[in-house]
């Protein structure tokens, strides 16, 4: 399975980034930036050792779009379509947002053994999901993967704290990338899709309860929420 972002700039440049999902790690690491290297700003919570890996798998993965969008300014119009080979969505948008979709999707398909636990949600990727849809599917399918280990006899974690937890490493990493790649870019798309990445993930980690009693109430609203 693989995703394609195509960006429609407003001077009419067009850029393509095709996403993998069972792309292999880069083989060839000569000549990449500094920034990409393992230890330049090094998550603190990373488990990878400069003895073993030389690069950042999700930095390399995310060089050519970080690249591209170097110099832009984040709140250009684009127009994006995005074609995952079973649907196509397209949205006129801010480069912003559009980045922060493809940024993330290309975290989570990395090698990075911590964003790597957001590839089941990368199967099932959803172009520019708002902060109530991105925690509507990370609460869903946590919950599927709590269901599906009890039927294997494993103790089930109906609380998400697990959840919460994943969250807050993912925060680390987040952190870590926004470091990497600020003395590198000279505009802010890329440094802004980040940070709103990062808000995200800091939804469920920090106000999990209340972005869920926010849900509860827009259920209750359409008569869908759970019967008394």
């Amino acid at each position: 399975m693989s995703v394609t972002y195509s960006f429609a700039l407003s001077e009419g440049d067009t850029r393509d980034f095709q996403v993998d999902m069972d792309a292999k790690p880069a083989s060839d690491t000569a000549g990449l930036p500094e920034w990409t290297r393992l230890g330049h700003c090094q998550c603190s919570n990373c488990p990878l050792k400069k003895t073993d890996t030389s690069h950042c798998p999700a930095a390399v993965d995310m060089l050519p779009v970080v690249d591209a969008f170097r110099d832009e300014n984040a709140y250009q119009k684009v127009t994006v379509r995005v074609d995952d080979g079973r649907r196509r969505y397209e949205k006129e948008t801010t480069l912003e947002e559009s980045l922060r979709s493809l940024l993330g999707l290309i975290m989570a398909t990395s090698q990075c053994p911590i964003l790597g636990e957001l590839r089941a949600m990368a199967v099932h990727h959803m172009p520019f999901a708002s902060t109530d849809e991105f925690i509507m599917r990370s609460v869903s399918l946590y919950l599927l993967q709590q269901y599906f280990g009890k039927r294997h006899h494993k103790t089930p974690d109906w609380e998400l704290q697990g959840l919460v937890e994943r969250n807050q490493r993912l925060q680390l990493v987040n952190q870590a990338l926004w470091q990497r790649i600020h003395t590198f870019c000279q505009g802010d798309s890329n440094l802004k899709a980040l940070l709103n990445f990062f808000s995200m993930a800091s939804s469920v980690s920090y106000s999990l309860e209340t972005q869920l009693r926010k849900l509860e109430a827009k259920l209750d609203e359409h008569d869908i929420g759970m019967a008394p």
